[in-house]
């Protein structure tokens, strides 16, 4: 392979590249870049979103985990001086010195997908506007309303930090190799905290997931097998006017938020 070459795809890391360019117009389209922006774009891969990109926006600053795509970017993308390529795991590292109101434009690699996007929302107004592909199921949970089998733990802390909308669906065509799965492209706008402390906010984190712990299970025996007091939990529930037969997959984010709350004040 000589330095002009793109290096092959490493399906270990999860890289599908994009090379589609009307997807690649549809996402820029919905990110409203203007040259007052900067962006962040998690594995620019072999290039094609990032050079979009720094046409659209002032400032792109793109994350590549891959040493062999590091080096073939920086020759490529040589004459773009609106572009600052890093070599790092985006998981790991440093996103916090980067201005409040940046923007996100990401093909997100599917194996990591929801702890990256954890990261992401947990910086709140840092990312003000994120526009990700992500796997076609993945974003079908993000979206996903109570009662749906979609609707978990993600849904509910990812709608708890963001507006979220599922903007098109993409083919596996649009990428070279092709995945084995549908993409979609999806929207989020950044939600001010609603709860305030940190510790409460960790707390509620805590709670969501002890509920979803067991699915099958009402959410009283979830949460009393993840360790709360199952009298506390049937008392907040009956002050909130909700039965002790439900399971945590009826619940509506602003029930949980409320749950948490009585929680606190029953304590």
């Amino acid at each position: 392979m000589d330095s002009t070459s793109p290096p092959p795809a490493i399906r270990r890391l999860g890289q599908n590249f994009l090379v589609d360019p009307n997807i690649v117009r549809k996402i820029v389209a919905l990110a409203e870049l203007s040259s007052a922006d900067t962006v962040l774009e998690i594995g620019p891969g072999r290039g094609f979103l990032t050079e979009a990109l720094c046409r659209a926006a002032g400032h792109i600053t793109a994350i590549e985990v891959d040493p062999r795509l590091h080096t073939f970017l920086a020759e490529r993308t040589a004459h773009l001086a609106n572009l600052t390529l890093l070599l790092g795991d985006a998981l790991t590292c440093s996103i916090e010195h980067l201005p409040i109101g940046t923007i996100v434009v990401a093909n997100l690699p599917y194996y990591i997908s929801t702890p990256l996007l954890f990261r992401l929302l947990s910086q709140g107004n840092r990312f003000a506007r994120m526009v990700l592909m992500l796997q076609n199921e993945v974003a079908d949970r993000l979206i996903a309303k109570p009662g749906s089998s979609d609707y978990g733990v993600l849904s509910v802390m990812a709608q708890y930090s963001a507006n979220i909308s599922k903007a098109f669906k993409v083919s596996p065509q649009c990428f070279r190799p092709r995945p084995e799965v549908d993409s979609a492209v999806v929207l989020l706008h950044a939600l001010e905290p609603r709860v305030r402390h940190p510790e409460a906010e960790r707390r509620f984190t805590t709670l969501v997931r002890a509920a979803f712990a067991h699915r099958r299970k009402t959410l009283v025996n979830s949460l009393r097998n993840e360790g709360y007091d199952s009298k506390l939990v049937e008392t907040a529930l009956a002050t909130l006017h909700l039965p002790p037969s439900l399971r945590a997959e009826t619940l509506p984010l602003e029930q949980f938020l409320e749950l948490a709350r009585c929680m606190e004040d029953v304590t």
